[in-house]
């Protein structure tokens, strides 16, 4: 949809022009995964895809949601009701982060939103964290909110997922969303939250990376993610240590060995492991190696499958499946238990990789992509 049929669908919502449009990326992650709540290294990058929201301000205490991908029509809320377990469905992210600007002492009050998104729901892609970022920027130029790095923006939207949503998230995929730049990836280290842009260019070395979008979700995912990070806080409090980033992976298997239980171990194990990889993929990126990075992305595949126990048959299926037709490289990116996995592979070797993907798990949905631009206003 053009800028201009965006604003008439605004239009035809509120029965008024928005004062102006925003967009806010999806993103996947290159790298780096369950590794952001125990303050370690990721490296995502932000997908073409994004979340747009046109809006304008209200002057009555109300605020008003539509989505065009969303059934039930415009959400009506009044601000001054905002509270955690007050809302439901995909207009708590939205009324999530409204609150939380408005706890952290921000003077923004009522709003007309309305959204569309090309980010597929459900894929592991965090269509809710471009949910959550648009809405934020959105608001808080609208209202002349300043002083606000993008660092910050998102920080206020992990904390309104964790707050209002209940959900305890980690900030990476909100910094996505905020702070990627086209043709890039992100080096995140979370503790400090210091951030790299690591120029990613895939096309300059002739090669490609498919986002397989697996379009399952399995129900043991709901609730698995607190029981991880739980399990993650467990084992650093048993080892008298601030976060499992802190274990050094040359001092990886005397950590081990200190801890009572095998799935501390397992979990301690994939975690120490991927900060390693992460810093293997930046310094080959850095080096120039891209092609490199293939085996380190399948060794993380390995240990999401095993040691963090996260991933699914669906996800499996595509990573060997490519592997064997060819790939360079490939693991599951995002939480886990369904969604996508990502797979590097030659130009040459896209076709074949793809359609072998498809033969083997016929409903995925698959397309090659390069690093987007973050969140920005549109108009």
């Amino acid at each position: 949809m053009t800028d201009a049929a965006f604003e008439i669908a605004f239009k035809n919502v509120f029965g008024r022009a928005p004062e102006g449009a925003w967009s806010a990326p999806g993103r996947v992650n290159l790298i780096g995964e369950h590794t952001d709540y125990n303050d370690g290294h990721v490296m995502p990058f932000a997908l073409p895809h994004a979340t747009r929201a046109a809006v304008a301000r209200r002057d009555d205490g109300l605020l008003r949601l539509h989505s065009a991908d969303m059934d039930g029509g415009v959400v009506e809320l009044r601000v001054a009701d905002l509270a955690p377990g007050t809302t439901e469905g995909w207009a708590r992210y939205p009324a999530a982060v409204l609150w939380t600007l408005r706890q952290a002492g921000h003077d923004i009050g009522g709003a007309d939103l309305h959204f569309d998104s090309s980010v597929p729901v459900g894929g592991g892609l965090s269509s809710s964290a471009a949910l959550q970022v648009v809405t934020a920027l959105a608001l808080t130029e609208l209202h002349g909110v300043t002083g606000l790095s993008r660092q910050e923006l998102a920080l206020l939207c992990q904390s309104s997922e964790n707050t209002y949503v209940g959900a305890p998230v980690g900030v990476m995929d909100q910094t996505a969303s905020a702070c990627c730049t086209e043709g890039h990836a992100l080096h995140l280290d979370v503790r400090g939250l210091v951030q790299h842009q690591v120029p990613f260019d895939l096309a300059a070395e002739g090669l490609r990376l498919l986002v397989c979008d697996t379009r399952v979700k399995h129900a043991h995912a709901d609730g698995a993610y607190g029981k991880l990070r739980a399990g993650c806080e467990s084992a650093a409090g048993t080892l008298g240590l601030p976060a499992l980033r802190d274990v050094a992976f040359d001092q990886l298997d005397a950590a081990l060995e200190s801890l009572p239980d095998e799935r501390l171990r397992r979990l301690t194990r994939h975690v120490v492991t991927e900060n390693h990889r992460v810093e293997e993929v930046l310094a080959l990126l850095r080096a120039g190696r891209t092609r490199d990075i293939g085996p380190v992305l399948t060794a993380g595949h390995a240990s999401l499958r095993d040691d963090f126990q996260v991933s699914c048959p669906e996800l499996d299926l595509v990573v060997d499946t490519a592997l064997a037709a060819g790939a360079l490289g490939a693991r599951m990116t995002g939480g886990g238990f369904g969604g996508s996995a990502i797979v590097l592979v030659e130009e040459s070797d896209e076709a074949a990789v793809a359609a072998a993907v498809e033969a083997a798990l016929p409903q995925v949905r698959q397309f090659a992509t390069v690093p987007g631009p973050g969140a920005h206003r549109l108009w």
